[in-house]
């Protein structure tokens, strides 16, 4: 295995010979579905084709993105920019963030933010792309336009953001702009007598946001809060922190949205608290004044001496006089500016807001003393820097050494769906400020990150949760495909996690206890880095990896993790939960897999595709429109009973922005061709229509499959040479046929394998595609009496409120093929639905709400064959294998007389281990022989 190249010494030019940029920057706005194209790697022995070349047709997908589509063309886009424009403090134009994740108020204080604006961009550039309906390219340049906007204020001091107020023009402060109002030191100019008086419009709740705060640190200082730990205005001085403060309650809380005088004076040992011309609280007992606090550094409008949120809202003026004003002429300021009322303006202070440019405030008091607007975490943002979030979650993680994602929650992940978002926009709209902004977000990483020793790199991505980073590899080698610059390559191998890779290239099993959606995406990136550098050991622990998860730490649905989390390998029913499945794991799973077929075509990973794109992600979107929410599963729990909830945790969340993408991009492997053109493999049995322009030729599948057992492929347009390569799946162990214009074609198929049908095809040819489905269970690795009931690729889940596993036995009347089915009876007018027992079986793929059974408990109490039961109870061996289980391990069955061979070679095995009486078995095997079997 060759070393990684050092860090800090640029790739050289030969190594990424085979990732020669095909694009440089685009003029911008192309007016086809899609404008740029990613160039496939030398290194894929397949090429996907573009959305836009494989149309979609009625069926099971098309219900499914017909109900994103109509969410991702109805949802306002402004109220996903709401949290990057109040960031740069800028106007949300009265917009509503999304709530959730997505949000100043979801879980861990919005510290994720930004991160669904980027999937919602992949959902938009991908309905585009397979729509081209116009009104989803206008949604993404409107975000486009946005977020050039954001970087640039974000690029500079903070503006004022002019707005009407209580008498002319006011001052706003957005909500997550982090700004507030910095004033001169000698603002108070020692008084020991004062009025503070303002204008405030807030428009938010949180409690201890400060109208103003004047103070050295958290021990001595002066603040008045629009809301305290009560919710109401409160005004404290001390020298001696929070023990010392001598304070003021409210007893009103300050309406929002709505406009509200507050002061305060203090003379002497009395403090007056006014709200609205009213004195509402008075203290005649202090013995602190602004000239007890001395010297301040720290003279603030809207920011704490403390970790407080910042004040959200709107001011008019602000005034401090240095004597107390009396109450007539804190009346007369209700209805008059300063200037114009018997107080007159302050002495000390005089700020009226009438700004509407530029981010300083003249002061009107005659003293000279402009204040000036700014940000809590310091001067303008780095060049390239694009977040909903200012740069300081980035800084802290360079220091950080244990997650707390209350502090720091992964912000290279949030930066890969931003930039995932962007390039998808590239490429489907030809928008150059896509473009720009993608690179310039690689160029600002690549700055920060490439001035950092690998021990704090490799610290960092180790970090759970707050190091996490998302699939951002794959992303920055696709970009450099298109900017071709060095550091962008670099900067890809700067997130190698080498202790992961280098366990899992040794195929060393090191994944108990890692969290499972963190871990996935890496690994295509890993991918994409051995495309581009050739670097064997990248390949190799992507193909480990995947065989640590597929089938070791899957559930029958294609899904891994339980609460998010791996176990020990071969555990299943063992993380088996409410908090099974998270959603993401199948999605990143899913594009690990197709990446790793491009390069090896062993057909076991589009197995896996099919099963995981069947069941969990078709049953993982909601079956009914929705207009604010995109309606996907976060976990779906296997445990018995549960109920999938499909408007998971507060909202916004990764899973809801995965699943936006998955519905959007069904058809995305369905078909693949390879490198030279030579043949066209057909990976999934879907209705869509492919336009293989280099080959002047259309395919189109009609088919309701998993409904129908097959699928007619119709060739379209002119003639051409190819290999039609068909998947065979796994679970197709008999019956697979091929026909071309009605004639069988000859050979073999084997399942999980890819059938060929080589010819020069022409318009009007048609192949047929009978693949017979067979009802089957699959055993939980480390339970084999647990089990998940299929029927072809579709898995069926038992309808039943009940909280604790249900028994069923499957054997009574299976077919001689092996084929369960028969033991089940078919409901009328449900296609695949079925019962046994009392109980409905259904497809997994339907997203209902009603409570499911994934698993179940098998129970084969007695050997019955063909529905007659020969009296003798169906004995186990120590590892749970019954006899039953033996005998049917033989099946297919070629007739009757075969079974009933295997039923006497089985018993005479068992009745010689002392496993069976003599006389047992010959009353097992004389059922055998007098019953009926289902072929």
């Amino acid at each position: 295995m060759p070393p990684a190249l050092p860090r800090r010494r640029l790739l050289q030019a030969a190594l990424f010979a085979t990732a020669t940029p095909a694009f440089s920057y685009a003029a911008g706005g192309g007016s086809s579905a899609v404008a740029a194209t990613l160039p496939a790697p030398s290194a894929w022995t397949l090429r996907p084709f573009e959305l836009k070349d494989v149309k979609v047709g009625q069926g099971l997908f098309a219900s499914k993105r017909q109900l994103m589509l109509d969410h991702g063309r109805g949802y306002d886009v402004n109220r996903l920019l709401q949290v990057f424009r109040a960031n740069a403090g800028l106007s949300t134009g009265g917009a509503v963030a999304p709530g959730g994740w997505e949000g100043l108020d979801g879980e861990a204080n919005g510290n994720l933010r930004g991160h669904y604006t980027g999937h919602f961009l992949t959902m938009l550039s991908q309905a585009w792309a397979s729509t081209g309906d116009q009104a989803y390219a206008d949604r993404i340049r409107t975000m486009l336009g946005a977020l050039t906007d954001v970087r640039a204020a974000l690029r500079k001091d903070p503006a004022v953001l002019a707005v009407t107020g209580k008498f002319g023009t006011a001052a706003e402060n957005v909500r997550g702009s982090y700004q507030y109002v910095n004033l001169p030191a000698a603002v108070l100019n020692g008084s020991a007598a004062i009025t503070l008086s303002a204008w405030v419009r807030p428009t938010h709740n949180a409690n201890w946001t400060r109208v103003f705060d004047f103070g050295n640190n958290n021990t001595r200082y002066m603040y008045l809060a629009a809301r305290n730990a009560g919710g109401l205005p409160r005004f404290a001085i001390t020298t001696n922190g929070p023990g010392g403060e001598q304070g003021l309650n409210g007893t009103a809380a300050l309406p929002l949205n709505q406009w509200s005088h507050l002061a305060v004076t203090i003379s002497g040992s009395t403090g007056t608290l006014y709200v609205n011309g009213a004195s509402v609280a008075q203290n005649t007992s202090m013995t602190l004044n602004p000239s007890s606090l001395g010297a301040l550094t720290n003279n603030w409008l809207g920011r704490s001496n403390f970790d407080d949120p910042v004040f959200a809202g709107a001011y008019d003026e602000f005034n401090v006089w240095s004597r107390a004003l009396t109450a007539a002429e804190i009346t007369s300021l209700q209805s008059n500016r300063a200037a114009a009322s018997s107080a007159g303006r302050g002495t000390l202070a005089s700020y009226t807001f009438d700004e509407t440019t530029g981010g300083t405030f003249a002061d009107a008091s005659g003293r000279g003393l402009t204040a000036t607007l700014r940000r809590t975490w310091g001067g303008p943002s780095h060049a390239g820097f694009l977040a909903a979030y200012p740069e300081t979650q980035f800084i802290d993680l360079e220091s950080r050494t244990s997650a707390d994602y209350t502090k720091v929650w992964a912000p290279y992940y949030t930066a890969h769906k931003i930039l995932q978002g962007l390039l998808d926009a590239y490429l489907a709209t030809d928008d150059a400020r896509a473009l720009d902004l993608a690179s310039g977000m690689c160029d600002w990483m690549y700055s920060r990150l490439s001035k950092l020793p690998d021990s704090t790199l490799q610290r960092m991505w180790g970090i759970f949760s707050s190091g996490e980073f998302g699939g951002i590899v794959e992303t920055i080698v696709d970009l450099y495909s298109f900017t071709g610059k060095a550091d962008h390559l670099a900067l890809a191998r700067l997130f190698d996690l080498d202790k992961l890779i280098d366990a899992c290239a040794a195929n060393t099993d090191t994944l108990d206890g890692l969290h499972a959606n963190q871990h996935i995406p890496i690994f295509t990136g890993l991918v994409r880095l051995y495309d581009v550098t050739g670097e064997t050991r990248y390949l190799t622990a992507a193909k480990n990896f995947w065989g640590m998860v597929v089938p070791h730490r899957m559930f029958g649905i294609g899904g891994t993790s339980t609460a998010e989390f791996w176990k020990a390998r071969g555990v299943v029913a063992g993380t088996i939960s409410d908090t099974s499945a998270e959603s993401c794991c199948a999605y990143n799973l899913l594009k690990l897999s197709r990446m790793l077929f491009f390069h090896e075509q062993d057909p076991k990973y589009m197995d896996y595709y099919e099963r995981a794109l069947y069941n969990q992600v078709l049953g993982s979107k909601q079956d009914r429109a929705d207009a604010e929410k995109p309606l996907v599963t976060y976990f779906i729990g296997l445990t018995p009973g549960h109920v999938r909830d499909y408007t998971p945790k507060q909202g916004t969340t990764c899973c809801e922005g995965t699943g936006m993408e998955s519905a959007t991009k069904y058809q995305d492997s369905v078909y693949f061709k390879k490198a030279d053109g030579s043949a066209l493999y057909v990976n999934l049995y879907s209705p869509t229509t492919l336009t293989w322009s280099e080959k002047g030729v259309t395919v189109t599948q009609t088919t309701d499959y998993p409904r129908e057992q097959g699928s007619t492929l119709t060739i379209g347009g002119g003639s051409a040479a190819f290999e039609l390569r068909l998947r065979v799946p796994s679970w197709a162990t008999s019956g697979f046929r091929v026909t071309v214009n009605g004639k069988a074609v000859s050979g073999t198929p084997a399942a999980g394998s890819y059938f060929a049908v080589s010819r020069t095809w022409r318009a009007g040819d048609v192949v047929k595609v009978t693949i017979p489905f067979r009802a089957r269970v699959e055993k939980a690795l480390d339970d084999p009496g647990l089990q998940t009931l299929f029927y072809g690729p579709v898995n069926l889940v038992g309808r039943n409120s009940a909280t604790s596993y249900l028994q069923f036995g499957l054997y009574r009347n299976a077919a001689l093929s092996g084929d369960l089915l028969p033991s089940l009876a078919p409901v009328a007018g449900k296609p695949l639905h079925y019962t046994l027992n009392g109980t409905e079986f259904a497809p997994f793929f339907e997203g209902t709400e009603d409570p499911t059974h994934a698993y179940f408990r098998r129970s084969e109490p007695k050997l019955v064959f063909g529905t007659s039961d020969s009296g003798v109870t169906n004995p186990a061996k120590s590892d749970g294998t019954t006899l039953l289980d033996e005998i049917w391990a033989g099946a297919p069955f070629t007739g009757k007389a075969a079974l009933v061979s295997r039923v006497q070679s089985t018993v005479n095995s068992w009745v010689s281990a002392g496993l069976l009486a003599q006389a047992d078995g010959q009353k097992v095997v004389t059922t055998a022989q007098n019953a009926s079997y289902a072929s």
